[in-house]
């Protein structure tokens, strides 16, 4: 009899947490519904005259544009790069804008891929870019870790997760530029210890993306073949800039 009263004791139990859960699913989804209509009011409510504001003007005032202009004096040449950084700071600002008027927003992936050769500016821009991720509010500090496969990656078994996780610790808050990224993978070796510190990658920039800022740079044709074999990665970044080699745009 005991064994009896405790399994309807339990069916008891278990009946009241399901409806529970069903009424706060339902309470959820009213909530959003009521949300909804009250976005949808406020936009058919909205004076003709009521001034949109641009986002120029934002950028101004919320100290991005002198950023870029720092970038432009940092830099020589390397317009088409300069020009991706202000797109992308343009749709960050659209989308905070969209956040104040209680919008949802589908911003991108802040992690970036920097293609091209050594000493084209590619630190510059990330220490650009975390300043301006800083100032918008989509990272804590935006200082910049500067890391290679010698940081990241052990010489041994049980090194390379302290070793990773460590510089991920030092980053976080701000941006962690990875150089020469395609190094941490070796096609030659499925045992290399690389593979270790990319699996550890991987999960810190689904997981903690708002509290990191993940940058590869390289090669365009070695990050190209990085990506192949790393599919994960590659789906994980949201915005690609390519430093193209000129005699104007080198950075020394």
């Amino acid at each position: 009899m005991r064994k009896l009263g405790d399994a309807l004791a339990d069916g008891d139990i278990e009946r009241k947490k399901a409806e529970q859960e069903a009424f706060e699913r339902e309470n959820a989804m009213q909530f959003a519904r009521e949300e909804r209509q009250r976005k949808i009011d406020f936009m058919v409510n909205m004076p003709d005259t009521t001034p949109a504001g641009r986002v120029a003007d934002f950028m101004y005032k919320g100290g991005i544009t002198e950023i870029l202009e720092q970038l432009d004096n940092d830099l020589i040449g390397l317009l088409p790069v300069k020009k991706r950084v202000r797109e992308i700071a343009a749709l960050l600002v659209l989308d905070k804008m969209r956040r104040k008027l209680g919008f949802e927003t589908a911003v991108p992936s802040l992690h970036m891929c920097f293609t091209g050769a050594p000493g084209t500016g590619k630190t510059t821009v990330a220490v650009r870019m975390g300043q301006i991720l800083q100032r918008m509010g989509y990272c804590r500090t935006g200082h910049v870790v500067v890391a290679t496969r010698d940081d990241l990656v052990g010489q041994y078994v049980g090194h390379t997760a302290p070793k990773t996780k460590e510089v991920i610790k030092k980053a976080m808050g701000g941006v962690l530029l990875i150089d020469e990224a395609y190094y941490l993978y070796n096609a030659a070796n499925d045992r290399d210890y690389g593979q270790e510190s990319i699996e550890i990658l991987l999960n810190v920039m689904e997981k903690q993306q708002e509290d990191l800022i993940v940058v590869l740079a390289g090669y365009k044709d070695r990050m190209d073949r990085f990506f192949s074999f790393i599919p994960g990665m590659s789906s994980r970044i949201g915005n690609h800039i390519e430093y193209v080699v000129g005699s104007a745009n080198i950075l020394e």
